[in-house]
């Protein structure tokens, strides 16, 4: 191996000092956007959920409570904790009618956290399911 020139020495040492943070953030950036889409997935396959739970024919037909209550549950066996929005309606409808099933979530970053929340704060995440009724 070739020794480096005397006036070259250390600057490996710098370039590493100005490279580096840029390969963190990008590394950090890769992870905030995977789990961005986890939650995203996680939500769309709740309102699903909820929404086929709702439209399956029963007798009495299953109340927005009942469909609420599924999405939920849903969504705390996946490991969510946070405040989640979900809005139904169509609930209890006749043959063909449509039900819809709106979740939102609100993703605080949890690896770049203060240096996201200052460019543009938490992102709002939502999703809506339709189906008609069986």
């Amino acid at each position: 191996m070739a020794k480096a020139a005397p006036d070259q020495q250390g600057s490996s040492l710098v370039e590493f000092a100005l490279i580096s943070p840029i390969f963190l953030l990008l590394l950090f950036g890769i992870l905030e956007f995977g789990l961005v889409m986890y939650s995203k997935g996680i939500i769309t396959q709740a309102g699903r959920e909820g929404a086929r739970f709702g439209v399956v024919y029963n007798s009495p037909p299953k109340s927005a409570a009942q469909i609420q209550t599924q999405v939920q549950d849903y969504l705390t066996g996946a490991g969510f904790t946070g405040p989640v929005t979900i809005a139904i309606t169509g609930a209890g409808g006749g043959n063909g009618a449509p039900l819809s099933v709106k979740v939102a979530y609100t993703y605080q970053y949890l690896v770049l956290p203060h240096f996201v929340t200052r460019l543009g704060g938490n992102l709002n995440l939502s999703t809506e399911t339709v189906m008609r009724m069986e």
